[in-house]
């Protein structure tokens, strides 16, 4: 009996230690979920902008051993006038320009600083391509051409039946996909649950079946071809999006601090918007394209590929801006001038011929107006004018 007695009670301990257990694991997704629905308040989005690693699953990208890169001081800049108000209205959290590859302006503001991992939203989709056209030039991919359903055939059947590599850095596959981030039923706050909940991304987009429009025939922005695209490298290199991201990319840069990705439940790289760095750091990846790919003596992105992907050759609109690789191109682009861009005010402008680039980290609740985003090109603008 004594020994009955041991064994329920043993079971007992096993038992409550599982409910504990799953209760705990159950509060971790409630917590993300909340931290989903509040991320965009306006008392908290831009402390939330600097900590997403406290809210969300992640991996940290190594940043190699290797030493910091510098960024040396230039001359400082003489901001246009208005510059003050600017940064007020759209609310920017940090401001750096370099000119010739040095630091001629950098401002830190709403209580962030230089060593705040910023959270990058879409401008993660350039890096993404910049891998691609790494993976490109060591024949990992061989044709951009291909059918993505060739290499992820988990997605055979669905709405990227079709669709090819090139299609998916273009943007251009067609398929329905409901981008609205204020309507919290769209496919992208569903898609932000599933994150938040450990579901899994691949499954997700696996999952989408409906198309608007035939492959290569009409551009339409669509986030979750930046997460296949993701899927296409995995598949084809047997590697995850963050061992390449830092064995190609990170740590030939020699950031200054580990950036991280937000994840999936298995560990999968948040690719089209959860890269997190510094400020500093996006300018050392902003500086190297200007530079035709080549940074500290070293290539680390094809120079045709630089080109390549930040040539307008997607098929939007006559009232759109201009699309590469996963780049944007103002309707009216200079020589030479592209940028990465990301929700609530986030730019990676590059102006190759004024040998400009400039970071701008933002919780701007405006982004999607067009006039501000004019705006915002014209300040850019102003400041490779002004050098």
């Amino acid at each position: 009996m004594r020994r009955l007695g041991k064994w329920l009670g043993r079971i007992l301990l096993a038992l409550v230690l599982a409910a504990t257990a799953l209760g705990l694991w159950r509060m971790e997704e409630i917590q993300r979920l909340m931290a989903v629905n509040s991320l965009f308040e306006p008392d908290r989005i831009v402390q939330n902008f600097s900590s997403m690693d406290a809210a969300f699953l992640h991996r940290e990208v190594p940043r190699g051993d290797g030493p910091v890169s510098t960024l040396q001081p230039g001359v400082p800049l003489q901001m246009p006038q208005g510059l003050e108000q600017f940064l007020d209205d759209r609310r920017v959290t940090s401001l750096l320009v370099l000119s010739d590859g040095k630091i001629v302006h950098e401002d830190y503001r709403l209580g962030t600083g230089p060593d705040d991992l910023r959270i990058s939203w879409s401008m993660a989709k350039s890096y993404l391509s910049a891998l691609t056209g790494v993976l490109v030039a060591r024949g990992v991919i061989g044709d951009l051409d291909a059918l993505v359903t060739d290499l992820v055939p988990q997605l055979a059947g669905g709405a990227y039946e079709g669709s090819t590599i090139r299609h998916v850095l273009n943007m251009a596959t067609g398929v329905t996909f409901d981008e609205d981030y204020l309507d919290k039923n769209s496919d992208i706050n569903r898609m932000g649950r599933i994150l938040a909940l450990g579901g899994e991304m691949d499954t997700f987009a696996a999952g989408l079946t409906e198309k608007f429009a035939d492959p290569g025939a009409q551009w339409q922005y669509v986030s979750i071809d930046t997460h296949v695209l993701g899927m296409v490298l995995r598949a084809a290199s047997g590697k995850s999006v963050v061992e390449l991201m830092s064995e190609h990319i990170i740590a030939p840069l020699g950031v200054r601090r580990a950036p991280y990705y937000l994840t999936d439940g298995t560990g999968v790289a948040f690719a089209l918007g959860g890269l997190n760095m510094t400020t500093r750091d996006y300018a050392r990846f902003g500086q190297m394209f200007l530079q035709q790919g080549r940074w500290q003596d070293q290539q680390i992105i094809p120079a045709d590929w630089v080109v390549q992907s930040t040539t307008a050759s997607a098929p939007t609109g006559d009232d759109q801006m201009g699309y590469g690789f996963q780049w944007w191109m103002p309707r009216d682009a200079r020589p030479r001038e592209y940028m990465g861009r990301g929700i609530y005010g986030q730019y990676l402008y590059i102006n190759e011929k004024a040998g400009v680039v400039i970071v701008m980290t933002a919780a701007d609740q405006q982004f999607r107006d067009r006039a501000i985003q004019r705006q915002n090109i014209t300040f850019f603008r102003q400041i490779a004018d002004s050098l």
